[in-house]
């Protein structure tokens, strides 16, 4: 679906006009938005918008890597918005000129909806311009980054207190999945603070971007994502060291008790095997007392070895 919003000389919004007429009438600036296009629809990118061909290739195939490309009467932009579910990187195209702002998406954007209704929607068009609309679709791009972070914050708070009381696989199944979605969006906060950098420090964009202390505060809020990811990070990795190490300490608790227990009845069982072999000429089996005797001399040997332990402190 391709929809247009345009504004007149005398600042009314008009609604729904064909591309041909936009591209050809006597307009202040309009906005072209590609709502996932058929194939059909985009070739509107080559005639009658007449985008350069390397910039409709990056369109037509994604995902491309953000970026932004000059050409000669305008700029392409490469976003990446997220996916507030699967964390999934869904790539926004833009052409910013001084006269109009092209959007090209082939999955649903909420961001650029959210902003063509507020555009469409005011009352003064005087106050928009290409730049302004494409700051506000940044914008909603980079604030959609924030819920995933916080929703991993809790339940990275959640891992770390295990009030549910979880086994240890289950904990470190659920703690590399984490780390894999702080990846993912590591992967996405990373490139579009260095396209927004490179946005504020572009000489050949001051004839295009007004207002740069905005596109500044989306850098502000790229730079403070960035930090949260690698410091959510930094507590996986600090989590998963404390598992593990718990995990070890409980085994060698469990080896030490094991290994005390075995140590015990070793002397019991050589006497055991001793008295267990069948042998006639042997003196204490035919003695009243023996068996008597041998269980007073395995009960004190394992007591005896008990209390060693214990002073020891091996039952610590």
């Amino acid at each position: 679906m391709i929809r247009t919003l345009a504004v007149t000389k005398d600042n009314a919004i008009v609604a729904n006009t064909a591309v041909e007429e936009l591209v050809n009438g006597d307009f202040s600036w309009y906005w072209i938005d590609f709502h996932q296009p058929s194939q059909e629809e985009s070739i509107v990118l080559r005639t009658p918008l007449q985008f350069h061909p390397l910039a409709i290739e990056d369109c037509l195939h994604t995902l491309q890597r953000p970026k932004l490309d000059y050409y000669e009467n305008y700029t392409f932009f490469v976003t990446h918005a997220l996916n507030q579910q699967s964390l999934e990187k869904e790539e926004v195209d833009l052409f910013l000129s001084a006269n109009y702002i092209v959007t090209y998406h082939q999955k649903p954007s909420s961001e650029i909806n959210e902003v063509w209704k507020r555009f469409k929607l005011s009352t003064d068009a005087s106050i928009w311009q290409p730049s302004l609309v494409l700051y506000h679709i940044l914008d909603k791009i980079v604030d959609n980054y924030f819920p995933p972070i916080y929703r991993i914050e809790d339940i990275l708070n959640d891992l770390d207190e295990n009030s549910q009381e979880q086994s240890m696989e289950s904990l470190l199944d659920s703690l590399f999945d984490t780390r894999h979605d702080l990846l993912s969006l590591r992967h996405t906060v990373g490139p579009m603070r260095d396209l927004v950098y490179r946005m504020i420090n572009s000489q050949r964009l001051q004839g295009q971007l007004a207002n740069r202390e905005y596109f500044s505060d989306i850098h502000d809020h790229l730079l403070k994502l960035t930090e949260m990811v690698d410091a959510n990070r930094e507590l996986t990795t600090d989590i998963r060291d404390s598992y593990l190490s718990l995990n070890s300490h409980e085994t060698n608790r469990v080896m030490k008790v094991l290994t005390v227990i075995t140590t015990i009845f070793m002397p019991l069982t050589f006497i055991a095997g001793i008295y267990g072999m069948n042998f006639q000429h042997m003196p204490e089996l035919s003695w009243n007392y023996g068996y008597l005797a041998t269980l007073i001399l395995m009960l004190v040997i394992g007591l005896g070895m008990f209390l060693w332990f214990r002073k020891k402190g091996w039952f610590k």
